[in-house]
């Protein structure tokens, strides 16, 4: 099973989150290279991102849909959360990316409790794969 038919199997909810998550970690960071002030922060969060999903990938293929998924995540967005705060102070920031910084850091801080949670309970021994396929019957 692929890691997308794994995650066609979870509950509404979560593929509607995940679907957000692009767009909050990827399609808006992307948007953040139009301003001069924001391009390196947009790239910053475009290489976390990126790094996160192929460690994503990478844990998925050896260890299947389990909650360690959400190691690369916590690797890569937590530092990058740390700098996009600093960013977010500035002066020089126009009004619109720094909204768009603001919706960005809530979408990985959602994320992030998300993972550091579903981290911590595989670290306390739930391994279980989160996704399975249904029973067949013949």
């Amino acid at each position: 099973m692929t890691l997308d038919q794994a995650i066609a199997l979870q509950p509404l909810w979560l593929r509607l989150w995940m679907n957000w998550l692009l767009v909050g970690g990827f399609i808006l960071p992307l948007t953040l290279l139009i301003w001069k002030q924001s391009r390196i922060t947009s790239l910053v969060l475009i290489a976390a991102g990126i790094l996160a999903a192929l460690g994503t990938g990478y844990i998925y293929n050896r260890f299947g849909y389990v909650k360690l998924l959400g190691l690369p995540h916590i690797l890569f967005w937590t530092p990058a959360l740390i700098y996009l705060y600093s960013q977010l102070r500035r002066v020089d920031l126009p009004k619109w990316p720094k909204w768009l910084m603001y919706v960005i850091a809530a979408t990985v801080l959602i994320s992030l409790a998300f993972d550091y949670t579903d981290l911590a309970r595989y670290m306390l021994g739930n391994r279980t794969p989160i996704a399975m396929p249904a029973a067949t019957t013949t």
